[in-house]
């Protein structure tokens, strides 16, 4: 059998990601863990790519990390740092996650339906084709995209009940692309981080995105109802002279 349904109830994180491995190595492609409740770590550093694990319940801190490829549907909420250091595969999240999601991100896809914490995106890097996503839809915290090196990073603001995003907006930037639904105020602007034209190069990307988004969640987003901010680097690098001076 390539499948396989685990009772993580009582199970220690260790224990439980034990067993992971142990049946992706026996072959098994799909795993369903239900009565999950913050153990952490879940799936990190597995390279399986036709390997789908569905997650009932809510996973503790970094889940995913350092994976490369397998996919991972939560059913819940997520704690801090999802996806973080991940090269390739998709997490989906049903619900709301923590800070730090995506943290430095290197490929993949990360889809939140609901809200996120503090410093989402930070140090996301991208090299050549391959670039990290992340797609919230509903509010982000302050610091979002910080350091940010590549990539992009989408804020819908779908039922949001409180600011799109706060303060900080792209602080330390030097590379990729924030789009965030609505306007932003001067001073959410994080330092290096400027506004950008939206061009119709970046509604074919807002677009395969939400389409993405509407297939995993079953919403009905339509991207040409919704104005976008684009905020991108001042410069590839920022902080150049801040430290030392030219002689």
């Amino acid at each position: 059998m390539n499948e396989r349904t685990i009772d993580v109830k009582n199970l220690d994180y260790r224990e439980l990601n034990r067993t992971i491995r142990e049946a992706v190595a026996g072959g098994v492609r799909s795993i369903t863990l239900n009565n999950v409740l913050g153990q952490r770590f879940i799936a990190d550093g597995i390279t399986a790519k036709d390997l789908s694990i569905t997650v009932n319940g809510v996973p503790g801190g970094d889940l995913g990390a350092f994976m490369d490829g397998p996919s991972i549907r939560v059913n819940g909420n997520a704690d801090h740092a999802p996806g973080n250091t991940m090269t390739s595969g998709t997490i989906i999240i049903d619900g709301d996650a923590g800070d730090c999601v995506g943290h430095s991100m290197r490929g993949g896809t990360i889809m939140v339906r609901g809200n996120v914490g503090y410093r989402v995106g930070i140090h996301m890097k991208q090299y050549r084709e391959q670039y990290p996503k992340i797609v919230i839809g509903g509010y982000a915290r302050s610091f979002l995209g910080e350091y940010m090196a590549g990539g992009i990073i989408l804020i819908l603001g779908l039922d949001a009940t409180e600011a799109i995003v706060q303060d900080y907006v792209g602080t330390g930037i030097h590379g990729g692309t924030i789009y965030i639904a609505g306007e932003l105020e001067d001073h959410q602007l994080g330092v290096a981080a400027v506004r950008k034209d939206f061009t119709e190069d970046d509604l074919q990307v807002v677009t395969g995105l939400i389409t993405q988004f509407n297939a995993q969640f079953g919403t009905d987003v339509d991207p040409a109802a919704i104005t976008f901010t684009k905020i991108q680097p001042m410069s590839a690098r920022p902080f150049s002279g801040l430290y030392t001076t030219e002689r």
